[in-house]
């Protein structure tokens, strides 16, 4: 019988040390090691192996953690708790958690925490179109124009943006579901029709709601939401594959 083998990355990201990609940048810099030898990408953990980053023992977690968090605005998505106004510092969270993607500075609202490295990359592809939806107030009254315009695609960051869908909520605010994540996507396609941002609020991330959690609180995931995440990113992977 075949002894059950795990490859090295995964085996990093599932001890929520970091993510898989981060895993492999690890390995690369030679800082990975498998019972005192450098790890290699594509290497092999067997049971009972002792695997090291910078010289510590990294054991898989039994149980992952899976947050929502309702991001204030002037928060820094980031992981270096040298940056000051740092999300992991101000959430101050006992176990090594990190973002699940990422909210601008000046933006609000939903954002995950894990410290399973796999779900970060499943929700993160973005070949697998999965929705995140925002309300977005500006500066001026929006026209029929605007919404049709974003609707339909806005070339920026040399592309141009996926159709998505847009409705007009009020005067200066609207709703917008999109499906990829390009750098400030939502404040360029607005620049772009000569609109600026005043305020910008993620309220879901798939099937995950941001609801009535309170600005600067966090909590965990209901088995209910991970049951019908699991669902929805099996799906995904079923198109990939």
């Amino acid at each position: 019988m075949e002894e059950k083998s795990t490859r090295i990355n995964k085996y990093i990201s599932e001890s929520g040390f970091s993510s898989r990609r981060e895993a492999d940048r690890l390995i690369e810099s030679k800082r990975v090691k498998i019972n005192g030898i450098l790890a290699e990408k594509g290497s092999k953990v067997l049971t009972g192996d002792e695997v090291t980053v910078d010289g510590n023992v990294v054991t898989p977690k039994l149980k992952n953690v899976y947050l929502a968090f309702h991001k204030p605005r002037g928060i820094e998505t980031t992981t270096d708790e040298s940056v000051p106004e740092n999300v992991i510092s101000y959430i101050n969270y006992p176990e090594r958690i990190f973002p699940i993607g990422r909210l601008d500075k000046d933006s609000t609202g939903l954002l995950l925490f894990t410290d399973d490295g796999d779900i970060v990359n499943q929700i993160l592809r973005s070949v697998n179109n999965h929705e995140k939806e925002y309300l977005v107030t500006v500066n001026k009254t929006i026209t029929p124009q605007c919404i049709e315009g974003m609707s339909n695609g806005v070339p920026i960051l040399d592309t141009v943006t996926k159709h998505c869908l847009v409705e007009k909520l009020s005067t200066r605010q609207f709703r917008i579901i999109l499906t990829q994540g390009l750098n400030r996507q939502i404040r360029r396609m607005c620049e772009h029709f000569d609109y600026r941002v005043v305020s910008l609020r993620r309220i879901r991330i798939m099937n995950i709601q941001l609801g009535d959690l309170k600005e600067g609180a966090i909590r965990h995931l209901s088995p209910l939401e991970m049951k019908d995440l699991a669902v929805l990113l099996s799906e995904s992977k079923k198109h990939i594959d």
